[in-house]
């Protein structure tokens, strides 16, 4: 692996188009050149981005799934009821890959490299999703449930949107499936004195 290089104003503006763009149409099918004509730079600033075209989507899609937690970590900063926490986890999920077309999620989770990235995400919402869960069992928002079980249950799930197993199934986006989770989760754990 290379040492990531420090970047400039201008490759910082050329990683947030490459974003833009690969969320828009993907990125399995470009290739170095024709990403270099759409941006209007030459290859050598690609190169001076990533060694190849494969590192430069890996650097793009990290890019977008490290930026997207961070908004929706901040989006439940400072809230303590469990059940808000839920909520607004979710349909930040949601609305982040919202943002995303269909393509760019199967080129994400047909490439290795970058499905590496998709499953170590979804990892990560799996454990908040189990601390939630605990918290709201803690203070007796939630049903006493078998937290682990419903958190590996929920994993299994995202691993199933992830995939895009649940998409060919069902024929939903990744952003709805993540909010039919959260509705059928909350609807499942909380307590009937404890429904709004």
């Amino acid at each position: 692996m290379t040492t990531p290089r420090p970047l400039t104003a201008r490759h910082q503006a050329l990683l947030e188009q490459l974003e833009e763009l690969f969320l828009a149409e993907g990125f399995a099918s470009f290739t170095l050149d024709d990403l270099a004509a759409r941006l209007r730079c030459s290859k050598s600033t690609l190169y001076a981005l990533a060694d190849s075209k494969e590192q430069l989507a890996v650097t793009v899609v990290s890019r977008f799934f490290h930026n997207a937690a961070s908004r929706i970590e901040r989006r439940v900063a400072g809230e303590d009821d469990p059940r808000k926490v839920i909520g607004r986890y979710f349909e930040g999920i949601s609305e982040e890959l919202g943002v995303a077309s269909e393509q760019f999620i199967t080129d994400v989770a047909g490439t290795a490299a970058t499905r590496t990235i998709y499953e170590s995400r979804a990892r990560e919402a799996a454990r908040r999703i189990r601390e939630f869960l605990a918290e709201g069992a803690r203070i007796g928002v939630f049903r006493d449930v078998h937290t682990e079980l419903v958190a590996q249950m929920v994993s299994l799930v995202i691993e199933s949107i992830q995939t895009g197993e649940l998409r060919s199934r069902v024929r939903v986006t990744d952003a709805e499936a993540f909010a039919g989770l959260r509705d059928l989760l909350l609807e499942g754990v909380m307590r009937d004195g404890s429904r709004r």
